[in-house]
């Protein structure tokens, strides 16, 4: 969008030049300043400001705000985005996307390359030695809990996953040495949760907690891969936290195969082929 801009200089009016120049100049503060603010720092009317947007080709200051925010969204507060009553469906498409990969972007700068390399170890350890791996959750994190296992098999990772309470209880005094536990939580204050951990850890299972710093659940697991995404609970808070809980899933799942590497290949080919010949038959 800014290289577009940028292109765009030579053909723009002098006034419009300004309004690009101040885009280009910080696009963070563009996307959030009213109109007058944006006309006064550009030494221009309010309509050339609209008139600049327009002839971008966009359907006025709101949209073209919209989009700019979206293409910066690693460095604007999540609040500027915050769905309201008045949002059409454009709008809400931008916002609830742009909260997903503002909370990507996040992670990604602020994850533990360290942690997750001890948990994708863990994990490797623990299918390597045939030992139980078991993942647990509730309500949202349940259904992640679910799409864990679910990852993990399609690698050929036998692994279990639970939802309920007293099945966690129950199966995390199972566990023994050599065993490990993912309990995943976006508030990590859950008392089955807890629960669980806690009987897994003394146990002797490996405990990799997924859930917010600074929790209860966070101290109490060994390998903790922070998962910060202050959710919303109003009716029109997009529910980030668990996109975000599967985005890890998927990078533990993906580097867990790039570790045990050749010895999953036949497994995988074979479930390929079973697959292949269910399908079409």
């Amino acid at each position: 969008m800014l290289d577009r801009i940028t292109a765009s200089l030579p053909s723009l009016a002098p006034a419009e030049q300004r309004v690009a120049r101040l885009v280009l100049a910080d696009p963070r503060a563009f996307a959030r300043l009213p109109v007058r603010e944006l006309a006064a720092r550009a030494l221009v009317s309010k309509p050339t400001v609209v008139r600049f947007c327009r002839s971008m080709g966009y359907g006025g200051l709101a949209d073209f705000k919209l989009k700019l925010a979206g293409s910066v969204s690693e460095g604007v507060p999540f609040i500027h985005r915050s769905v309201d009553s008045g949002d059409g469906t454009p709008e809400v498409l931008v916002k609830v996307v742009d909260n997903a990969v503002a909370a990507f972007l996040q992670y990604r700068n602020a994850a533990s390359v360290q942690a997750l390399g001890r948990a994708a170890e863990a994990i490797a350890a623990t299918w390597q030695t045939g030992r139980r791996i078991e993942f647990y959750g509730a309500g949202n994190s349940g259904i992640v809990a679910q799409d864990a296992q679910h990852k993990f098999f399609r690698l050929g990772i036998t692994s279990l996953s639970t939802s309920d309470g007293h099945m966690q209880v129950m199966s995390a005094t199972l566990l023994q040495p050599g065993d490990c536990a993912v309990i995943i939580s976006n508030s990590g204050r859950t008392r089955d949760l807890m629960d669980a951990a806690d009987i897994a850890r003394k146990r002797g299972a490996t405990t990799i907690a997924i859930t917010a710093s600074g929790s209860p659940l966070a101290h109490s697991c060994q390998i903790h891969l922070a998962a910060d995404h202050p959710e919303g609970y109003d009716r029109y808070s997009p529910m980030v936290s668990r996109l975000l809980h599967l985005l890890i899933i998927d990078v533990l799942a993906t580097r867990v195969a790039l570790s045990i590497g050749e010895p999953l290949q036949p497994v995988l080919q074979q479930m390929k082929n079973n697959l292949r010949a269910k399908r079409y038959t």
